[in-house]
């Protein structure tokens, strides 16, 4: 009976849910509220922060600063690049810390560290944005804001009073937000000196050590300690306004500044051969020294005269003593037309012994080729006094600064005098009526100095330097500076037309030694100009 009982109770039970279940469903499908509305759909912006919180939890900061770009080619470059960089990293990381280990570890009477294994995992850390400034300094700040959710594989043995326990720290997370700058910027690869590293916020850094499989992290208080330590340690070495400084090249010979002076007296030239089919010719001289942009010197004309005699005397900067040369063209004058070259040559400033005067007679030839049978012709000769004055220890630049903005002159500028040097950065918005081919020009105690012009374009940028030595600083004076256009098209009704002009007052950089600013131009709708001054004594 009891059996029979039971048999009838599950049996019961299974109908029962069956039923039920079967029930249920027609229920749910054809009984339904006709009440039911659609669902209100709203774009993004006109939703409420909770909202927005909810829907999207982690904002990445170029949606939440709009001056911050979308860096996600970098982050698919890292993606694609990091098993390399992870090796590479590693292997710096090792040749720096253990030298540095080794020499820390007796005070501390262990044996020895070393690094069992060191890979930095298969997670790269991503950028979430960043933020580029420009300004008139010649260099470039980078903000990004980057996380790394890392899974190295570290693992560091201490050898210590006959034991050697294994080290392991795992799930790293560094979150930061730093300052970077390259500074200053050069022409010679990769194009910047120094970078300069600063953080602008303390940063965010988790992980987990186990010391024989277990957390060193679970034990209370020790976790919360370690983070303010790391956290006030690395914000007391590099939050900003303190910086960690990487030299990436010497200033002074990327930025090829100035390294001594070169003085030059043109005393008179002999046996000239005539270019002219009348009379005698009109010679003058030309210096220049070679890989340089700056203006050549030029001596007066001696008009029809074979032997002519200057007795004048120039100086012209030097850069790089090992390449460069002097060199000097003797041309004949012409009123029209081009002036007809009677000769030239060159002194390598190598050949030359620093602060020792030397007189040259040299042979004036069609080239520098010295395969040129052209050369055996007798073309006269030209004699000079050269010396090189290269500068002292005290004059040369010892960092960034002091390359950018040298405040001594070199030997032989005129006492109570100094060298004022104008260096010409780039335009903008500079817009021409009936053509946009910019040059500069500089005007100043009746010399003019000219930029190469920029074709067709109205951002030009020159970087072109020009000095004036003057016998007393220019603390009354103005000097004016011009962009003009010129185009060499024929018909052309305005062949030249000036694109503003800015007069500025010396005073200030007598003052300050160095001014850079950007001048809005006169007579122009938008145009603007980048100009760097110096002004540098022998005192």
């Amino acid at each position: 009976m009891g059996i029979i009982s039971a048999i009838a109770g599950a049996f019961g039970f299974g109908i029962g849910i069956t039923l039920g279940l079967v029930i249920g469903y027609f229920l749910f499908i054809f009984i339904q509220s006709s009440d039911v509305e659609n669902p209100e759909i709203k774009p993004l912006v006109d939703q409420d922060e909770p909202t927005l919180q909810r829907m999207f939890p982690e904002i990445p900061i170029w949606v939440k600063n709009p001056d911050h770009d979308r860096v996600d080619w970098l982050n698919k470059f890292l993606e694609l690049m990091w098993p390399y960089l992870d090796k590479a990293i590693c292997k710096t990381v090792l040749a720096t810390v253990e030298p540095m280990i080794k020499e820390q570890t007796p005070q501390y009477k262990i044996d020895e560290v070393e690094f069992d294994s060191l890979t930095l995992g298969s997670l790269p850390p991503t950028f979430q944005g960043m933020k580029v400034y420009t300004t008139d300094e010649k260099e470039i700040i980078m903000e990004p804001s980057f996380k790394w959710a890392a899974n190295p594989n570290i693992h560091v043995g201490v050898k210590a009073f006959g034991l050697r326990p294994t080290i392991q720290i795992v799930d790293l997370q560094v979150f930061a937000s730093p300052r970077i700058t390259l500074k200053p910027l050069v022409p010679t690869f990769p194009c910047f000196c120094k970078i300069l590293v600063s953080l602008m916020d303390k940063p965010h850094v988790d992980f987990g050590v186990k010391l024989i499989g277990a957390d060193l992290m679970s034990i209370p208080g020790l976790y919360g300690f370690v983070q303010e330590l790391i956290k006030d340690q690395v914000a007391n070495m590099y939050l900003w306004p303190k910086v960690l400084e990487v030299a990436i090249l010497d200033p002074t010979k990327a930025m090829k500044r100035p390294v001594g002076m070169l003085n030059v007296k043109v005393v008179k030239a002999m046996k000239l051969k005539k270019k002219d089919l009348l009379g005698a010719s009109d010679p003058y001289a030309k210096l220049t020294l070679t890989d340089d942009k700056l203006p050549s010197k030029k001596t007066t004309v001696k008009h029809k005269n074979l032997n002519p005699e200057w007795n004048e005397e120039f100086n012209l900067v030097v850069k790089d003593p090992e390449v460069q040369a002097l060199e000097i063209m003797v041309f004949d004058w012409e009123s029209v037309g081009k002036h007809d070259k009677m000769g030239m040559n060159r002194v390598p400033l190598k050949d030359l012994t620093p602060e020792e005067p030397k007189t040259l007679t040299l042979d004036l030839l069609k080239n520098m080729d010295p395969k040129d049978s052209h050369n055996d012709k007798s073309r006269g000769q030209i004699v000079v006094e050269v010396m090189y004055k290269p500068f002292g220890e005290d004059q040369m630049p010892t960092d960034v600064e002091e390359v950018s903005a040298m405040q001594k002159a070199p030997v032989g500028t005129p006492e109570g005098g100094g060298l004022l040097v104008v260096i010409i950065h780039e335009g903008e918005d500079l817009e021409g009526k009936h053509h946009t081919n910019p040059s500069v020009r500089v005007l100043f105690h009746g010399e003019e100095k000219r930029t190469k012009p920029m074709k067709k374009t109205r951002d030009p940028r020159w970087e072109e330097e020009f000095t004036f030595t003057l016998e007393e600083p220019p603390t009354n004076e103005k000097m004016h500076i011009e962009v003009v256009s010129t185009s060499k098209r024929m018909g052309l009704i305005h062949p030249k037309e000036s694109l503003g002009y800015v007069d500025i007052s010396l005073a200030d950089v007598v003052n300050n030694k160095r001014i850079n600013e950007k001048y809005h131009l006169i007579d122009s709708k938008n145009g603007r100009l980048q100009v760097e001054l110096h002004w540098r004594t022998s005192g």
